[in-house]
């Protein structure tokens, strides 16, 4: 058993964490190691990414994404908690957890820019905020203060808005046709809600090491 304990954790609403608490004993029973569930997110983000890909000529697939994109959030949830429960957590865990993460909002967006839904540069730069919104989140805790999950535009309230985007999309696909659809809507809200999240968890880390500096001194 590892006595590590992370030195901070997503908060998480209680609510969620029930959905997972069985699943989570199966897994310490059945011994499941943390790290296949972290890459297990990679394959449901990989399923995501297909059905928004393949989307433009098979359209019911963008009510199927969304799915996808919550069993990935699921699967981020479910490491955590069986590496804490079954005494498997470590600095490399950490690592790990982290890591298929960031694959996977780079494999949902671009999935999403190839859909023939929306405006490609749209996804992609929300793929790249998305990446930069965690970066500076972990910036905290590089740094030595806590690790920030502030903001409007954390991971889960992404793939909400995939989702929004997604199922709009296709109960007005006969709408559009020279604008913009949902889905580019949603894109936008994304990259301006990444652009707000990075600007306060920068401002925390900031006022975080400030504090520490003027209690040091």
């Amino acid at each position: 058993m590892s006595g590590y304990q992370p030195s901070s954790r997503r908060p998480i609403a209680d609510v969620f964490r029930l959905t997972a608490q069985r699943a989570t004993a199966w897994c310490v029973a059945a011994g499941v190691h943390p790290d296949t569930i972290s890459y297990a997110s990679i394959v449901a983000a990989a399923a995501a990414a297909l059905c928004f890909w393949q989307s433009d000529g098979f359209p019911v697939l963008l009510l199927v994404a969304p799915a996808f994109c919550y069993a990935r959030l699921w699967c981020n949830m479910l490491d955590g908690m069986v590496a804490l429960a079954g005494g498997k957590a470590s600095k490399r865990g950490e690592i790990v957890n982290e890591l298929p993460d960031r694959v996977s909002d780079i494999l949902i967006f671009a999935g999403v820019a190839r859909s023939g839904w929306c405006v490609p540069d749209l996804a992609y730069w929300s793929a790249m905020l998305a990446l930069m919104t965690a970066y500076v989140g972990t910036l905290g805790q590089a740094v030595g203060v806590q690790r920030e999950y502030s903001g409007v535009m954390a991971k889960p309230w992404r793939m909400v808005a995939l989702h929004m985007g997604a199922w709009l999309t296709w109960f007005t696909r006969e709408r559009f046709e020279y604008s913009w659809t949902p889905l580019d809507y949603c894109l936008a809200v994304v990259i301006a809600g990444c652009v707000q999240t990075v600007a306060v968890r920068l401002s925390r880390v900031l006022r975080a090491l400030d504090q520490a500096k003027a209690g040091a001194s």
